[in-house]
């Protein structure tokens, strides 16, 4: 018992603190908010604090299998519409349909809840009270055909009184049988099988196997449209595994069952897909197997990668001239277009391509700018709102809510609160939303609050904000790096979260494993306090920033340590072995990964805006990838339009 009451005493402690100070009062919502989550009682928060409401949901959500019905219903009621009503309200839901309290289920029931399972637990409370009407198998029947992948196991019941009332008849289950050989999941055709007669049974379970790995039963299969489609659907499956057994296996099922030119392409697509992602020798041969017709934006790129990664300039021209129109005026292809006719001596056509380029703020517009030598084109906007206009947002009370809960590390529920209040917002209210979001430490909000109106890219302050200006500099300097480059990386990887944290388990501002940051910092000769000292900013930095330093000394270029620092070493060799002259430019649209392709050019055009922000002045992005200093910097503009 002696831990939570020290806790209560800390919190009390921390209360009595002056409470003009924020951090003190983040404290106090911290430890209010942890408090009600473990059960004890919640330290009262000073004044009518913004966030009562969400320690008062932390509360009741602690108990909520055990929470009587009138305290849940009244604070739906007396928060309604707000964010926490939302987040509460889910938890609700589950805990009635815990109880199987379907009454209580449906009168707490929101047409906003999105979770499928719940959707499904609202039917099944219809349906148990007596509501299973014709619109009620209306809505069954949808969200049985709603998708071909697994669905919870709140839908079973739903379906099976969908199916008690005749409203899942054999052709509704062909039609989920159907959708998930497109999705390519055998498990699932298997249990919407159940039900059919023995014989379509047997038959479904057959194709359910083809998917899995194909067989040779499926040319005795009976020659119609759903045959074609799973078989189809079964051999594009596995050219993803086996590209080539693939299309050796395709003529003998496409003979047997009719295929079509759909069918053909959709396992050729897949094959030539699968091949040339991984540069395989039959890669160009599989690619000219599927007819233009059926290509789309993925396998134009592909083709262009696999006639660089050859040298072969001018089938890569070729292949950028078979893109539709808008995909070929993107920047990116702009450039190689440019390369590829400079490449094949087309010098005029290539220069009148560079300057089209060059007026773009990213990575192929800055090596377009260095090309000719000229400025780098960038014309930042920063809207002028008033006093009165800024501080109406910043007093919206979600938006309150949201700064309050987001230094309080409660970042979902904070999100939330922000969402709430930027679907009342016009979108000069949520440009200023974003600024007083990082005036309060949350940077991330300039790259998931910008870009649904035009010109929203331009505002480069907002969306590529800086913070630890001094401690970047500091180490980069001592590191030797470029200290935009480092302001990129952080960029790229947290947005100046210090809290962040991957999937992977990858943390803080630059995104370092732990025991990558273990081995740095042994490396380094610095204290270790294990994961978490990911967390603090300044170490961060610092093992970063030396983490940065290792892999350009191993691998000798900036451009490929960046790939080091996204991909791992090992795909990192490979791509040098394959390709070890090759330029920068192409070296880098072969990267096999596409996160990593586009990783490493984002931060060499980061790195570009990031010189614009502190320096006013850029190192040449050509210069910068690999590793070249002392050039004279490069000047900003923005060109006429």
């Amino acid at each position: 018992m002696s831990k939570p009451r020290l806790s209560i005493v800390l919190a009390a402690a921390l209360l009595l603190a002056p409470a003009a100070h924020a951090q003190d009062t983040d404290a106090a919502l911290r430890i209010a908010i942890e408090a009600a989550e473990r059960g004890l009682p919640a330290p009262p928060l000073a004044g009518d604090h913004p966030a009562r409401r969400w320690v008062e949901m932390a509360t009741l959500r602690r108990d909520i299998d055990t929470l009587p019905t009138a305290q849940a219903q009244a604070f739906l009621a007396r928060y309604r519409g707000e964010a926490v009503a939302g987040v509460f309200r889910d938890a609700w839901l589950r805990a009635l349909l815990k109880r199987q309290d379907w009454s209580g289920l449906r009168a707490a029931w929101s047409p906003s809840v999105s979770s499928v399972a719940l959707r499904c637990a609202e039917l099944e409370a219809r349906q148990r009270t007596g509501a299973a009407d014709a619109q009620w198998i209306r809505d069954a029947q949808d969200m049985w055909r709603s998708s071909g992948k697994s669905l919870p196991d709140e839908c079973d019941p739903v379906f099976a009184a969908l199916a008690a009332r005749g409203g899942l008849g054999d052709e509704l289950r062909w039609e989920r049988i159907e959708l998930a050989a497109a999705e390519w999941e055998p498990g699932v055709m298997r249990a919407a099988a159940r039900g059919l007669p023995p014989e379509q049974v047997a038959q479904a379970n057959d194709y359910a196997d083809f998917v899995q790995a194909p067989h040779a039963r499926a040319t005795g299969w009976p020659k119609t449209a759903r045959s074609r489609l799973v078989a189809s659907h079964g051999l594009a499956k596995f050219a993803k595994a086996d590209p080539l057994a693939a299309e050796a296996r395709l003529p003998a099922i496409a003979d047997a069952l009719g295929f079509g030119e759909e069918e053909r392409v959709r396992v050729l697509y897949q094959a030539a897909l699968w091949t040339v992602a991984s540069y395989l020798p039959d890669s160009a041969r599989l690619l000219a197997l599927v007819p233009d017709s059926a290509y789309d934006e993925r396998l134009h790129e592909w083709r262009v990668r696999e006639a660089l990664a050859r040298s072969d300039w001018r089938a890569a021209l070729a292949a950028l001239q078979k893109m539709g129109a808008e995909q070929r005026g993107n920047s990116r292809w702009r450039w190689f277009e440019a390369r590829m006719r400079e490449l094949t001596g087309d010098g005029a056509g290539a220069q009148a391509l560079y300057a089209q380029v060059a007026g773009n703020a990213d990575f192929h517009g800055f090596l377009a700018a260095d090309r000719l030598q000229q400025p780098y084109a960038l014309c930042p906007w920063m809207p002028d709102w008033t006093p009165a206009q800024k501080a109406t947002v910043a007093a919206d009370p979600a938006i309150v809510r949201a700064m309050a809960l987001y230094r309080a590390d409660r970042s979902g529920w904070a999100v939330r609160e922000w969402n709430d209040a930027l679907s009342r917002f016009d979108d000069a209210q949520r440009r200023i939303a974003v600024e007083v979001a990082q005036e309060h430490g949350w940077f991330d909000r300039g790259v998931f609050g910008l870009g649904k109106a035009p010109g929203e890219l331009r505002l480069y302050t907002l969306r590529f904000p800086i913070h630890h200006a001094d401690v970047i500099q500091r180490e980069a300097r001592k590191n030797g790096l470029d200290p935009a480059w480092v302001a990129a990386e952080i960029r790229a990887e947290s947005t100046f979260n210090p809290r962040a944290r991957s999937p992977a388990g990858a943390r803080g501002l630059m995104q370092v494993m732990p025991d990558t940051g273990a081995a740095v910092a042994r490396r380094l000769g610095l204290p270790w306090g294990g994961v978490q000292s990911l967390h603090d900013p300044e170490t961060s930095i610092v093992i970063g920033s030396a983490y940065l330093r290792e892999k350009e000394e191993m691998y000798g270029k900036p451009y490929v340590a960046i790939a080091a620092y996204n991909a791992g070493p090992t795909p990192t060799s490979r791509w040098l072995s394959q390709r070890p002259t090759m330029d920068p430019d192409l070296w880098i649209e072969t990267i096999s990964y596409k996160e990593t392709r586009e990783y490493v050019a984002r931060i060499l055009a980061f790195s570009v805006i990031y010189d614009w922000r502190m320096y006013g002045m850029a190192t040449p992005v050509s210069d910068r990838m690999l590793g070249i200093t002392g050039s004279p910097r490069r000047k900003f503009a923005c060109p006429a339009s």
